[in-house]
């Protein structure tokens, strides 16, 4: 049910103003009957179909199953078109709804930073088993201290402090845009936040240098796709490109984060890298020979080689 139709069954009715967002008393369409078009919509297009879902209940601010029920609101019909237009036209539906759930958070996200996946939260886990390893005999006056660098919309550095109070986050990003998608983020993440810095910077320029040899668990994920390796147009015409690419083969920025996590981390700290299943095994011998200790690989949720743990 487009704008124009819902308008057309709305102005027989007395007393509609289509200014206000109220709707008629009878003959208007429900929000489940929307649904109904907007899933036959993204079907045809080969799109998933519970994708209508979401972006029906962002239009209408439906929270239940039986709030679908209520009657569409000329308002909330003009989002819904808006928000079904920009997904046909192939952006991701996480830029689309402009929020996504990253483990316990919910994350403005939009086409400034690269949108949160499933892979990055089993990166943020094994960050927070390190702030774990760390923690014992820790106060708040003396933390665990924590660097996400390259943090995007905040996934990982937010997540550490929302779920581990025991952690001091520093999130650093070289994007101003970035930079402020984290600080908004952060902004709503309530008192946990009090314990975030976010700020902007190459890596670990971004860094007070105080936290020199301090830093308990450095983590990131990193660019990683190869200078010719291809993306679907999905992710590499709407996400930040910067954020994607590295040099060569890919592993430029991590091998840049090995050789120069050790200067900043305490004695037994731990860096946390997410990567290509591919790059796991020659990223962990680079590690090793740059003389980490316990270096381990692991698996994403779909079993693929993800992410790599090395200790100093």
């Amino acid at each position: 049910m487009r704008m124009a139709e819902l308008e057309g069954l709305a102005s027989g009715f007395q007393g509609f103003d289509p200014d206000d967002g109220s709707h008629g008393e009878a003959g208007t369409v429900s929000w489940r009957e929307v649904l109904v078009e907007t899933e036959a919509r993204l079907a045809t297009a080969g799109l998933p179909a519970r994708e209508a879902r979401w972006i029906v209940e962002e239009a209408s601010g439906a929270t239940s199953a039986s709030e679908l029920n209520e009657l569409a609101t000329v308002r909330g019909m003009a989002r819904n078109d808006a928000m079904v237009e920009r997904r046909l036209k192939g952006e991701p539906v996480q830029y689309v709804l402009g929020h996504w759930a990253f483990r316990t958070l919910d994350l403005m996200v939009d086409r400034r930073v690269l949108v949160p996946r499933s892979e990055t939260e089993v990166v943020a886990g094994l960050a927070m088993l390190e702030v774990d390893r760390r923690g014992p005999g820790r106060s708040e006056e003396d933390p665990v201290l924590v660097a996400d660098l390259g943090t995007g919309s905040g996934a990982i550095g937010l997540s550490i402090a929302s779920e581990r109070p025991i952690a001091q986050v520093w999130c650093v990003d070289a994007s101003a845009d970035a930079v402020s998608v984290a600080r908004a983020n952060c902004a709503g993440l309530g008192r946990p936040g009090r314990r975030v810095v976010v700020a902007e910077g190459f890596w670990f320029e971004g860094l007070p240098e105080g936290l020199a040899g301090r830093l308990d668990v450095v983590v990131s994920n990193p660019p990683y796709v190869g200078s010719d390796e291809e993306l679907p147009s999905e992710v590499v015409d709407w996400e930040p490109n910067m954020a994607l690419f590295s040099h060569g083969d890919g592993t430029a920025d991590l091998r840049m984060l090995v050789d120069s996590a050790s200067a900043w981390l305490a004695p037994g700290g731990a860096l946390v890298l997410e990567m290509a299943p591919h790059q796991a095994a020659l990223m962990a011998e680079y590690a090793r020979v740059a003389g980490y200790d316990d270096v381990v690989v692991h698996s994403d949720l779909a079993g693929r080689h993800r992410a790599l743990v090395a200790r100093r």
